[in-house]
């Protein structure tokens, strides 16, 4: 049979957010087969931080970065992407525990942080920086979006800047034998990039 994988369009179409000099940042509409690739070997250096489910495949491509919903953005350097930045929301991942027991699941408010990675020689240059606040910033001016999540290493969450609440720890995260602590941002306390809602309550 057929691979799915070669039945999607080669042509990636995008949006570009930002840009200076030979590094842009896109917001992905759609990611054809033609960049498959290259993704998922940027995806690899995940693997030994986050364990093997990190690792990209055709079908988690089509999954994280061409369902609907989803908030795909890539880093390129002159011309080439360098890695990627990609936000879920956490309705989409109905098939973990751990996403429906969150206090706001099913309430399309928020958004969780899959992946976030720059290939190893440009990490020092400012772009991941970069990505992560374009990121950031284009979730802000969501008008539903108010939490964004994510798993990290233990300690990490302690670097970020905002509200940052810890939600619970995960023992040996997707087999790596690290602690891992879910984490929830409160992304916009002020509601300078939006008006104040009522109908979320922030618990």
């Amino acid at each position: 049979m057929k691979d799915s994988y070669f039945q999607q369009s080669p042509v990636s179409i995008s949006k570009i957010i930002a840009s200076s000099g030979p590094f842009q940042i896109e917001l992905m509409k759609y990611v054809g087969t033609d960049d498959y690739v290259k993704l998922i070997n940027i995806s690899e250096s995940l693997v030994r931080e986050y364990g093997k489910e990190a690792k990209l495949t055709a079908n988690t491509i089509q999954t994280y970065f061409n369902q609907e919903g989803t908030l795909p953005f890539i880093a390129r350097h002159q011309n080439k992407i360098i890695g990627y930045i990609i936000g879920i929301p956490l309705e989409i991942l109905n098939r973990e525990p751990w996403a429906r027991l969150d206090i706001y699941f099913g309430q399309k408010n928020t958004i969780y942080t899959y992946a976030f990675v720059i290939e190893k020689e440009y990490k020092t240059n400012g772009y991941a920086k970069m990505l992560k606040k374009v990121y950031l910033n284009w979730i802000k001016k969501q008008e539903h979006i108010h939490f964004m999540t994510g798993h990290v290493k233990q300690g990490i969450s302690n670097r970020f800047k905002g509200n940052i609440n810890i939600v619970n720890h995960v023992e040996n995260w997707q087999g790596t034998g690290k602690v891992f602590e879910y984490y929830r941002r409160e992304i916009d306390p002020e509601r300078i990039y939006k008006k104040k809602s009522k109908n979320t309550k922030i618990l």
